[in-house]
């Protein structure tokens, strides 16, 4: 199938865009990829520390059999489901290196924050900056340089992320991604959703949303629905980053366990064959186009905005959000998962999943196929599902039709023409809308601004009873220099009981939503923030403000004349003092003041 022209369009805008730091990129690991091996180009004291802990036949396979090294980087805690699994993982690896001649050492762990757990709090304040600091640890990891090839062991928000960026500041080395799957479905995400609007009304109490949350969140693996961490997992194998298939296939299983292990012999039949495909390679604008695509195709987090675009930079790529926009004119919404749809990530599985997704792009010419990958046979690879024959050898077999129309549909007759994601300019700056669960009715809200300096002020206000009217809660100083930009996930609820009660309700917030926006209309990122100057800090109490999603809008109705001439706010010093104190949050003061806008990837290493 012949490449869309937007598509093709959007790619080459890029590659011209990017091409002085792509190429200074592509210069650099091209001279690390010519090096001597580590255990040969070290000194004696270098190698004898490096190789101390490993099992004397291991040392024997490095530095006398010259047997490739696989530097594994851990996200493992118990912390995390998700992340639970992975305790084992490295054991495991090891066994599978060694079966084919090679070895496996733990390069280094890096921190793995819940966002489910700190939702709300102080400590969700570090949530955003997590990942340039798991980029940062990735880099220590692996800076000890005596790797053939690396395993990167993450799942969650920005944790994959975090490793990827950090991964390509090594992208000479054969890089493979690992998985560890989502847990099994519990409680539903509507039912669990239900429950929590029902808790903002004080309709039921501690004990009885407790119980929903924990029937939801049950068990090891990742959370059911598509938030950032499964939208992670997508965009991997639109990357084709992982071993094909990997990404929701459950842990604690067989075939779960087969894939980890294929892992291993896939980055390994990269280093023997010297088939040169280090990830820096692999990672190029046609990869990241694909990423994007696929993540417009499933309706996926809007975190990836931001994250995707630092994902580029540490490549030297350079993406913004018109080019997310204009691909999502193009590409339609093939998939409904929970918050876009009822179905959780198990469902989306069994009815096709990631392959059927990207069939259905690469046959539209919606996705670049002639791509590298850490496997040989290309991005087809990853439109086949995997499985176990019966000698516990794995197969893949071709998807076929969707399993559940309800949640996968063909190209042909999508559940929107584009993918829901709309980028909205004006005079409140520069934003993004997720409309693919927003009810058509509500994708143009004109009302009153009502103004609030932390979501604390707003969920006071609707306890109190004070949002009766039409109203668009614009929620300021929420941007990565004000506080790190963290997500909003509490205002959901109240705000949909407000919707429900048929109020015409949106927010407007230079913080983070992810996906949990859901059926609330939630212009985010909006940049520049207002700890910057932006102009949510000139809005008042009043003034109409107008979110149209049709138009592409985002717009204060005032006159213009009156909104040059107003004063620009403030952020109050009592809430700077309190964002930068406690919780570990003095730390990351350089990173606040450092930070760029979302639009730029909110990045603090540049």
């Amino acid at each position: 199938m012949k490449l869309h022209p937007v598509v093709a369009a959007v790619t080459q805008r890029i590659r011209e865009r990017s091409a002085p730091e792509r190429n200074a990129y592509l210069d650099l690991i091209d001279k690390m990829a010519s090096r001597d091996r580590g255990s040969d180009r070290l000194g004696c004291a270098n190698v004898a520390h490096a190789f101390a802990g490993l099992p004397s036949n291991d040392k024997f396979r490095i530095v006398e059999e010259r047997a490739p090294n696989i530097g594994i980087v851990n996200a493992y805690n118990d912390m995390l489901s998700a992340h639970a699994p992975y305790g084992t993982f490295p054991d495991l690896i090891k066994d599978e290196a060694r079966k084919h001649g090679a070895t496996a050492q733990v390069a280094g762990g890096v921190p793995a924050m819940c966002d489910g757990v700190t939702q709300g709090t102080a400590g969700m304040e570090l949530s955003l900056f997590s990942r340039d600091v798991i980029a940062m640890a990735t880099a220590v990891s692996l800076s000890h340089d005596v790797f053939d090839a690396a395993l990167m062991l993450g799942i969650c928000d920005k944790i994959v992320p975090g490793l990827l960026i950090g991964a390509l500041q090594f992208g000479h080395l054969p890089t493979v991604f690992v998985p560890a799957g989502p847990m099994t479905s519990g409680l539903s995400n509507s039912a669990k959703a239900k429950v929590r609007e029902q808790a903002a009304q004080g309709l039921v109490g501690r004990a009885q949303l407790l119980e929903a949350e924990s029937k939801a969140y049950h068990s090891q693996g990742t959370c059911t629905f598509y938030g950032t961490a499964n939208s992670n997992q997508m965009l991997m194998e639109a990357m084709g980053l992982h071993v094909p298939g990997a990404a929701f296939i459950n842990p604690g299983t067989g075939l779960r366990e087969e894939l980890t292990r294929e892992a291993v012999r896939t980055v390994l039949q990269i280093v023997k064959a010297k088939r040169f495909a280090p990830i820096g390679q692999l990672v190029d604008e046609r990869a990241i186009v694909n990423a994007m695509c696929a993540l417009l195709a499933t309706g996926g987090s809007t975190n990836h905005l931001i994250h995707w675009v630092a994902v580029a930079r540490s490549a030297g790529i350079t993406i913004d959000w018109d080019d997310f926009a204009q691909l999502s004119s193009v590409v339609p919404l093939l998939a409904r998962v929970y918050p876009n749809g009822a179905a959780d990530v198990n469902q989306f599985q069994h009815a096709g999943g990631p392959g059927y997704v990207i069939r259905e792009l690469l046959d539209a010419g919606l996705m670049h196929e002639d791509v590298l990958t850490v496997r040989a046979g290309g991005l087809r690879e990853y439109t086949r599902l995997p499985a176990e024959d019966e000698a516990q050898k794995l197969t893949w077999a071709d998807i076929g039709a969707s399993r559940d129309t309800d949640v996968v549909r063909p190209a042909s007759d999508p559940f929107s023409v584009t993918g829901g994601l709309k980028l909205l300019t004006g005079n409140l700056g520069r934003s993004v809308i997720k409309v693919s669960a927003v009810p058509d009715d509500r994708h143009v809200i004109e009302a009153p601004a009502r103004i609030f300096n932390a979501q604390e002020e707003l969920t006071a206000a609707f306890n109190n009873g004070e949002l009766t009217q039409d109203v668009v809660c614009v929620v300021r100083w929420q941007g990565p220099q004000a506080n790190g930009m963290p997500e909003l996930h509490k205002l959901t609820p109240p705000l949909a009981v407000l919707q429900g009660k048929g109020l015409r309700v949106a927010l407007v917030t230079d913080g983070r939503m992810s996906g949990a926006s859901g059926k609330v209309p939630a212009a985010i990122h909006v940049s520049p923030e207002a700890a910057a100057g932006g102009p949510l800090a000139r809005l008042r109490d009043g003034d109409i403000v107008r979110v149209d999603a049709v138009a592409g809008t985002l717009q204060a109705l005032v006159p213009h004349d009156e909104w040059a001439a107003r004063e620009v706010a403030v952020m109050p010093q009592a809430l700077r003092d309190a964002n930068g104190r406690g919780m570990g949050r003095e730390l990351f003061s350089s990173f606040r003041r450092n930070a760029l806008a979302a639009e730029h990837g909110a990045c603090t290493w540049l």
